[in-house]
């Protein structure tokens, strides 16, 4: 695999699916007491330009279970803050971490450091791509659907509903990896990126429309994210006007299959892109899939920094 993570699209479908594969094995590790000490001695830093709940403590809890400890860095802790270049930021934390976690906005970013660090970079989140997520997302539909190899997870139907974000334009990279059936549904204007829709659409059967309730017939998952991201607060008032017909409710998902399941990378805004009665129900598996991201954030810090044959010890 590459040294670093920075976006699905570098990987084979065989890659990802390893990545998942390490993660539900680790899961199991964790819930049979096995003591794992794989990174001890390795210290990752983690650069959050954004903040988070969820990425920051998965990634921490993630290393702490390996053996490894964390440096964690907001923006204002950086030189980021005073425009430090970032090749030189990448050279000097080369020197004193052995990986970089990196949150910020721009994609270019996150490819900059790895261009200049000689340690691995792995992308917690970009305003392009957050590919960590949809790998745990993709892991807690094969723990569902039992999918766990490439034929099982082609016969899958999913569905995208809302914002053409960060998520969704790395699920189009995903389902080009790995071939399952994906439809996205997006208000006009807020359609993913067209360079990867259009660099993915000839590798697996992708489907960008603007009609919730078609994009959701006969699904096997729906997923949805908020309406808006980080930096698009201003906007959120006339979103809400724009994307309330693209909510999922239970309404949209009696047009999905009776078995369907409904996932949500979380912080979720109820009554908005879900409703309550949506999230609460048994259909939706939003907190196993917060809980897979640490599993799957272990089997990424594990690859990139560490060996998976050393260090576990009942």
């Amino acid at each position: 695999m590459a040294k670093h993570l920075l976006t699905l699209g570098g990987y084979t479908g065989e890659q990802l699916l390893a990545y998942i594969s390490r993660a539900a094995a680790l899961k199991k590790e964790a819930r049979t007491g096995v003591v794992n000490t794989t990174l001890a001695g390795k210290v990752i830093g983690l650069v959050f330009e954004k903040a988070s709940t969820r990425t920051r403590v998965s990634f921490e809890a993630a290393m702490y279970g390996l053996g490894g400890r964390t440096i964690f860095l907001s923006a204002k802790e950086t030189q980021l803050a005073r425009s430090e270049p970032l090749k030189d930021m990448a050279r000097v934390m080369s020197r004193y971490v052995d990986g970089l976690v990196v949150r910020t906005f721009g994609q270019e970013v996150v490819e900059e450091l790895a261009r200049y660090a000689t340690i691995p970079v792995i992308n917690a989140l970009t305003d392009l791509l957050h590919p960590c997520q949809v790998l745990s997302d993709i892991m807690t539909v094969i723990e569902c659907k039992s999918a766990a190899d490439p034929a099982g997870l082609k016969g899958l139907k999913i569905a995208w509903i809302g914002d053409g974000n960060n998520m969704a334009n790395s699920w189009i990279q995903a389902a080009g990896r790995l071939g399952f059936s994906l439809t996205l549904a997006c208000p006009e204007g807020y359609e993913p990126d067209r360079d990867i829709l259009r660099d993915n659409q000839p590798l697996a059967p992708i489907t960008l429309m603007h009609d919730p309730v078609a994009a959701v017939v006969g699904a096997h998952v729906i997923n949805t994210d908020v309406w808006a991201s980080m930096g698009q607060e201003e906007e959120l008032e006339a979103r809400k006007k724009i994307f309330m017909p693209f909510q999922v409710n239970s309404a949209l998902l009696g047009h999905a299959r009776p078995d369907a399941i409904v996932l949500h990378c979380l912080p979720a805004h109820r009554e908005e892109e879900i409703t309550d009665e949506v999230l609460e129900g048994s259909q939706c598996v939003a907190f196993d899939q917060a809980e897979n991201k640490m599993h799957i954030h272990k089997a990424i810090l594990e690859h990139h920094l560490g060996k998976p044959e050393d260090g576990r010890n009942k």
